[in-house]
C-alpha cells in the first residue's frame, strides 16, 4: 500500500509529509498516486491524470475560473531527507520549491468546497528538467482544455510575496574546432580547447542588462555553464564545446534572444540546445490586480524561469505566489519558516472566498 496523504493536516505538517515522500524528477509516480488518491476523496472535485499529472476542478457554475498549480518534483535529494522542524523552521529536500506550495494547494483544494471562482487544481510533474519532459507542458499540448481560466497563480516560492512574469531562458553550444595531433608533435595540430579562450572573454567582457517591462525590473545573465573537449591526454583536442546560458527579459521573443546571442558570438558556430519563452508581468489586468490587492505587499520581478510562461502562452494571466525563500531552492539547506506557509494559505483562502 502507497503512503496515505492526510489532508486534514495543518499545512506545514503535510509540508513534511510531502517531501519525506521523494519525488525527484522521474520518479514522481508514488507521489502523484498518493495525490490523486487522497483528491479523489474529495467530494466536491472532478479528478483527471495524465501521466504524473493530477488535474482536480471544481464545477459550481462560477462565471470564471482560476487555475493553482505547483510541481510534484524536486531537484534529487542530497542527505537532506528526512524533513525536521526545529524552532518553527522546516528543513530539508522540496520545502522551498516547491512542496509547502503544494501542500497549501492541496489544503484549498480540500477545504474550501464553495469558492466564489472556479477553481483548477494542478499538480505536475517533471519541472525541475529539459522543457520537453515538463508535465504542463505535456497537458498544455494533449489537454489544453484542462488548464482553461482567467487567471493562473503558479505556487513558486516568492517568500509569500507576489513575483511577475518571469525571464526566458536559452541554452546554446558555441562549437569550437581544431586539428587532432600527438601532443608530443603539438605545432602538427590546432588546440580547439584554446581556442575556446576568445569565447569565455567575451563572456567575461560581457555586460548584462537589467530591463523595466510593465514596471518590473528584470535582471539579464550570459553565462557559460559547461565546457567539454579533448580525446586523451596525449592528443591535442580538435573539438571543444562552451555551453552557453542566456536569461533574458520577457521584452524579449525566444528569436531575439537567441538572435542576441548570435550577435554576442559572432564568428562562432553557435547551436540551439534549449529555450523557454519568458512572460510579461501583466499585472496590469484587471483580475491580476485584484489578486495583489488581496494578498497585500509589493510585487517584484521573478528572477528565475517558471511555468508562468506557459500560462501566458495560453492567453491566461499568471503570477508566482507561495511559501519559502527563492534563494534556498535547491539548496542542501534547503529549509521554510512555517509561518510563511501557513501565511500563504491564509491569504490565500480569504481571496478564494472573496
Amino acid at each position: 500500500m502507497g503512503t496515505v496523504l492526510d489532508l486534514d493536516l495543518p499545512a506545514p505538517a503535510l509540508t513534511a509529509q510531502l517531501c519525506d515522500l521523494a519525488s525527484p524528477s522521474g520518479e514522481e509516480g508514488p507521489l502523484a498516486d498518493a495525490v490523486e488518491a487522497a483528491l479523489r476523496a474529495v467530494g466536491h472535485l472532478t479528478v483527471d491524470r495524465d501521466g504524473d499529472t493530477v488535474v482536480a476542478r471544481t464545477a459550481l457554475g462560477r462565471p470564471s475560473r482560476v487555475v493553482l498549480a505547483g510541481h510534484l518534483d524536486t531537484v534529487p535529494v542530497a542527505g537532506n531527507l528526512p524533513t525536521r522542524l526545529v524552532d518553527g523552521v522546516l528543513w530539508g529536500r522540496g520545502t522551498v520549491d516547491m512542496k509547502g506550495g503544494v501542500a497549501v494547494g492541496l489544503r484549498l483544494a480540500a477545504h474550501v468546497p464553495a469558492p466564489t471562482s472556479d477553481v483548477t487544481f494542478v499538480f505536475y510533474d517533471n519541472e525541475e528538467v529539459e522543457a520537453d519532459r515538463n508535465g504542463l507542458g505535456r497537458v498544455a499540448r494533449q489537454q489544453p482544455g484542462w488548464l482553461a481560466a482567467d487567471f493562473a497563480v503558479l505556487m513558486e516560492p516568492s517568500s509569500a510575496a507576489v513575483e511577475g512574469g518571469c525571464n526566458g531562458t536559452l541554452r546554446v553550444a558555441v562549437d569550437l574546432t581544431g586539428t587532432a595531433a600527438h601532443s608530443a608533435r603539438w605545432w602538427m595540430g590546432r588546440n580547439a580547447i584554446h581556442a575556446a579562450g576568445p569565447v569565455l572573454q567575451r563572456l567575461a567582457e560581457y555586460q548584462p542588462a537589467t530591463l523595466t517591462v510593465d514596471g518590473l525590473d528584470y535582471r539579464e545573465g550570459l553565462n557559460a555553464v559547461g565546457i567539454s573537449g579533448g580525446i586523451a591526454g596525449n592528443v591535442i583536442p580538435d573539438r571543444c564545446e562552451v555551453t552557453v546560458n542566456y536569461r533574458f527579459a520577457p521584452d524579449k521573443s525566444e528569436a531575439q534572444a537567441l538572435d542576441h546571442v548570435r550577435q554576442v558570438f559572432d564568428g562562432y558556430d553557435v547551436r540551439l540546445l534549449d529555450t523557454a519563452p519568458g512572460a510579461r508581468p501583466g499585472l496590469d489586468r484587471p483580475v491580476a490586480a485584484a489578486f495583489v490587492a488581496a494578498v497585500g505587499g509589493q510585487p517584484r520581478a521573478k528572477v528565475g524561469w517558471t511555468d508562468v510562461a506557459r500560462f501566458d502562452a495560453l492567453g491566461v494571466p499568471a503570477v508566482n505566489y507561495g511559501p519559502g525563500d527563492p534563494q534556498l531552492a535547491h539548496a542542501d539547506d534547503e529549509r521554510v519558516d512555517v509561518a510563511e506557509i501557513e501565511t500563504c494559505e491564509t491569504r490565500l483562502r480569504a481571496w478564494l472566498a472573496t
